[in-house]
This record gives structure tokens, sequence and C-alpha cells, in this order.
């Protein structure tokens, strides 16, 4: 399914893509437009679930949170190519980062599950517009060999968020209440806003070139996009429960980690962009998935701070490398004209597996404990690697 042609003057054409320097106008707009909702949404990714936990939800309660954000946003992310085509650019990130922001400030109304519940899933939607455009526009606008560079340049722009803003919404939480990260989280969003008019408008709507259900029957992406999916579960388990799963003794051991997992997965997948660009046939998938596993079984040991930490570095390092590897891989086994199917592809896996992260293991953890659903979570995610061939180039 094809994305409508970048709007004219303010983005380039993809066929101009390998023209001029890679960062262009337009993708510092698509990458300021980016920033500014991903902050928003990483400022609440580990404060909803806490919120609603000590709220009187308990780890269901959490889990259903980040479940229901995650929800919406793979029902969005199909379509979302659909919206763009019909109203453009403009129109489309607009509403989505209005989507992250103003629901944020319904929190404050109201700590109901049923209030949260529908607050995560309003900025689910604004979440799915917001990444399926950043991440189908950019391979587009850079060249097909610097393609991997210009893809982690991205992911250092939508993970500088997560370096901050994760640590930095508990911490805000715990010493300033909950209301001032439900405003700062909104009032990020909208700032967003600013970028979108030197956008311009989107070109009028073209016909699909390829759906997202044909893309889930193609195994040169379906088997990337799984095993990203397996590093995307590990994530969500880390975003959602390291908080409540640590013990109180460990102190801001909690926050730490998800600083050391945000930085990690932000540097690595910037590394492994770079990397596939000059060694083309690399492998990277498959050891992504181990690092992950490895931290999982780490998890095991969460009342030790080296484990913790140690934990934290392998699964973000791991989710880090899996982003970029399987993106590159999926868009290098199409043409331009199907890198929005592609990015709805990768962006489900993404968003599923954060969901599945976060909800399953909430269920999972309420009859094995926390410890033993770390190791069993481990030896699922493990079981990934035995079941899928590798994916060919």
């Amino acid at each position: 399914m094809a994305i409508a042609d970048p709007p004219q003057g303010a983005l380039a054409a993809p066929g101009q893509a390998g023209a001029g320097p890679l960062l262009t106008r337009g993708l510092a707009l698509v990458f300021l437009a980016s920033f500014a909702g991903l902050t928003s949404f990483y400022l609440l990714l580990s404060v909803v679930p806490k919120f609603a936990a000590t709220s009187g939800a308990g780890a269901i309660g959490a889990g259903l949170a980040t479940g229901a954000l995650f929800f919406a946003t793979t029902l969005t992310e199909i379509a979302t190519p659909r919206l763009v085509a019909w109203w453009g650019y403009r129109t489309v990130f607009a509403a989505g980062l209005l989507l992250l922001g103003v629901p944020a400030l319904g929190l404050s109304a109201s700590s109901g599950m049923g209030a949260i519940t529908v607050v995560c899933l309003l900025r689910g939607i604004g979440l799915a517009i917001v990444v399926v455009v950043g991440s189908a526009l950019v391979p587009a606008l850079v060249p097909a060999e610097r393609r991997g560079e210009g893809l982690g340049l991205y992911g250092v722009v939508v993970g500088a968020p997560a370096v901050a803003a994760l640590p930095l919404g508990l911490w805000l939480a715990a010493h300033a209440g909950y209301r001032p990260v439900f405003v700062v989280a909104a009032v990020s969003a909208l700032a967003g806003l600013a970028a979108l008019p030197a956008l311009g408008r989107g070109e009028p709507a073209v016909a699909p070139a390829a759906g997202v259900a044909a893309a889930l029957r193609t195994p040169d992406l379906l088997r990337p996009a799984t095993l990203f999916l397996a590093t995307a579960i590990a994530a969500g388990i880390v975003v959602t429960f390291v908080p409540l799963a640590a013990p109180p003794a460990l102190g801001g051991f909690a926050a730490m980690a998800l600083l050391v997992f945000a930085a990690a997965s932000t540097l690595t997948r910037w590394w492994a962009g770079r990397f596939e660009d000059h060694h083309p046939s690399a492998e990277l998938l498959r050891p992504s998935v181990l690092a992950t596993v490895l931290g999982m079984a780490a998890l095991v040991l969460i009342d030790r701070r080296l484990a913790l930490l140690a934990a934290a570095t392998l699964i973000g390092a791991g989710f880090g490398v899996a982003q970029n590897a399987s993106l590159n891989r999926m868009l290098g086994a199409v043409p331009r004209s199907e890198y929005d199917a592609v990015s709805a592809v990768w962006n489900l896996a993404y968003d599923a597996g954060l969901g599945l992260g976060g909800a399953g293991f909430g269920v999972l953890c309420h009859w094995t404990g926390y410890q033993w659903g770390f190791a069993l979570a481990g030896a699922l995610i493990l079981a990934t690697v035995a079941l899928l061939r590798p994916a060919r180039r």
C-alpha cells in the first residue's frame, strides 16, 4: 500500500533522495515532529502503568494500560497509509500529535481504570500515526546506499526521548506527583505542531500498491518482523514491570535501569545502521535475539544491582540492533512504492511486541511471580530463534 508522495517543496520526492546531504530540510522537519511526539509518548510509557497500579488496579491494571495503548496502535497502523492518502501529511500528522497530547490531560481528572484505558487507547492512535509516517518517509528521503545510516539517525532522533523522557517521567512522578508529568507530556506533543505548517499538504490519494495483509504473507518480511517482535516483547516487559518488580531496597536503580535500557537501545540502533551499510551481508538479527534472551535470564536476579543493569544493557542492545537490522532488511526486499506497507508491518511488530510484553506478562506474573515470569518469557523468546530459518536478503 503506497503512501502519497512527499509534499512538494518541503519534502523531496523519493527519486531525488540521493541528491545533496543526508539531512535535508524535509527530513529535519519529520525529525522535529517525530521527536516531539515520541517525547510525549516516553514520558508516560512507564508512568501510566505505575499510576494504574498505585490507583488500586495492581499488576493486571498496569499490564492493561500498556496493552490498551499498543492494541490501539497496532490497529491504527494498518489504516494510517490510507489516512495519509486521503488527508495528506500535515493533517494526519497533526491529528497524531493532538491525540498523543490532549488525552494526557485527562489523566489529571480521573484515576479510574476506565478513564486510564480510554486515554491509552486515544494515545495509541496518535502514536501509530507518528511512527508509521516517520519510518516510511525517512528511507524514501535518503540514498539507498545510505539507508542504514539514515534509519540509524532516525533511530537516534526517536530514541533520544526514550533515554531522557523514560526515566524522567518516573523521576518527576516520584518527586512532583503524577499531574505535572501528564501536563509536560501534553505540552511536548502539542509543541510538535509548530513543525507541521512547513510540511505543506500531501499529494492527492493514490491507489495502494500492496497491502499489509500481503506483506504479512511474504516470508522475506514476516521472518525478520517475527524476530524483531520477540525483542519488542522483552522491551515491553522491561518498561512496564522493572519499576514494579525491583525491590524497594534498590532505590533509584529501577529508573537507572530504564535509562541504561534506553541508551543501549538508541546507540546500538545507530551502530547497526552504519554497520550494515558497510557490511551488507551481516546477520545481526539472531544475535540480537540471543542478547535479549540473556537479558531476560539476568532479570531473574532482579534483586541484585549488577544483574538488573546487565539485563537492561543486554535487552536494550538486542532491541536496538533488531530495530535497525529488521527494518533495513525488510526495506531491502521491496521497491520504494511499498515502503509504507513495510513501515506498517514493522511498526505492528514493534507495538504488538510491547503490548504483549505488558499485558501478557502482567497475566503471567500474576500466577508465577516476577522471577519465574522472566524465566518463562525468556524461554518463549528463545523459541523464535529455533523455529525461524534465517531470512533471505
